[in-house]
């Protein structure tokens, strides 16, 4: 949400945009790292424990960043937002799990997914508006108001899901030996690294999508900003479909039809680039590729936690570190590549559908 005032937050704390953009890298970091911690703690003390204390802690920390006077401590506050704010992502995907089978799970995964998919694409434009009606630091406040209005939501609506006789005594070393049964399964890791690697391929179009379009295809921000929606569209579509179909398809012909519509989009877009098929060659494959996300996400995951029910915050953490550090690995060796071509955008979406499409057809399916 702050990613629009980072010039004003450079400016205002007298720093370079590099020093700013570093704040971006802490939280993705603090982010990652910390669904590995979260994940068996809500094994072993619950989920409402674990949900509470960490919007707590987020809340804490948006209220101490739109204080803060130096770069420094908005470095530190950023990081500790990131481990807070991971505790969602691991604990929300497991109460899911506690309350479905893994066909409703899928369902209702998928609408889970698209709205975290949705809102950082959204966010943006909110922050935007905020930083330049009442500056930066009221984006904080506003982040600090949302923590508290789910912490009242949680009080209030969301109950303990996890049973006592479903709990796992938190020990580090049971952690790691449930990690390392994860590692082992070549199956898990199959529904793993095939929901990363289509969740990758986003981060690829997110990383160098702007400067495709806009540089090499002469679109004008405006203009991007509807042929981004399409890809928000098609992702709403894919959604809706998945979530009305999933029970009488099942999770795996729902997870081949992601994947298989992803590996056609990455091809098609080669064969664009190739023919020189010019702004829609590429437009029209990468909505196809976006809007499977959710499909894919939702589906492999109530695959991995079906079979992990007593460690379903475990699996959850790894599936979640995993996939936003391929991503994350994804985007950083795309933003390496010169901007004046589409093919390092094109390429590593194509190559990450091909490795979506492997992992599961390998591994995952044998679920």
């Amino acid at each position: 949400m702050y990613v629009p005032a980072m010039p004003s937050i450079a400016s205002d704390l007298g720093v370079t945009s590099g020093s700013v953009q570093m704040t971006l890298t802490a939280y993705t970091a603090g982010f990652a790292i910390a669904q590995l911690i979260h994940g068996p703690l809500a094994d072993s003390y619950g989920r409402r424990p674990v949900l509470i204390i960490g919007t707590v802690l987020f809340a804490i920390c948006a209220v101490i960043g739109a204080l803060v006077g130096g770069i420094e401590s908005l470095m530190y506050i950023r990081v500790l937002q990131g481990v807070a704010g991971a505790a969602s992502a691991v604990v929300v995907q497991a109460i899911v799990r506690d309350m479905f089978n893994k066909e409703d799970f899928a369902r209702m995964m998928a609408f889970i997914t698209l709205v975290m998919t949705v809102a950082p694409l959204v966010a943006p434009m909110v922050g935007g508006h905020m930083a330049v009606w009442f500056g930066w630091r009221s984006i904080f406040w506003l982040l600090a108001g949302f923590a508290v209005l789910i912490i009242l939501a949680i009080l209030w609506r969301i109950p303990e899901t996890l049973t006592e006789e479903n709990r796992s005594p938190f020990r580090l070393m049971t952690s790691l030996r449930n990690y390392r049964s994860l590692f082992k399964n070549p199956v898990s890791l199959g529904l793993i690294f095939s929901g990363a690697f289509s969740f990758a391929g986003m981060f690829s179009f997110l990383t160098a999508g702007s400067f495709v379009y806009i540089d090499i295809y002469g679109v004008s921000v405006s203009n991007f900003g509807y042929l981004f929606g399409l890809n928000v569209v098609f992702l709403i579509i894919m959604t809706t479909i998945n979530g009305r179909i999933v029970k009488k398809m099942g999770s795996h012909n729902m997870v081949k039809l992601g994947i298989s519509i992803q590996l056609f989009a990455g091809i098609l877009m080669v064969v664009g680039q190739l023919l020189d098929w010019g702004l829609w060659g590429t437009v029209v494959p990468v909505v196809l590729f976006v809007g499977c996300i959710s499909t894919i996400g939702s589906n492999t995951m109530g695959l991995l936690l079906s079979h992990y029910p007593k460690m379903a915050g475990t699996a959850s953490s790894l599936a979640g570190t995993l996939r936003f550090g391929t991503g994350s690995l994804v985007g950083a060796c795309i933003a390496m590549f010169p901007s004046d071509s589409a093919w390092p955008m094109v390429s590593s979406m194509a190559a990450c559908s091909i490795l979506s499409f492997g992992c599961y057809f390998v591994f995952g399916r044998k679920a």
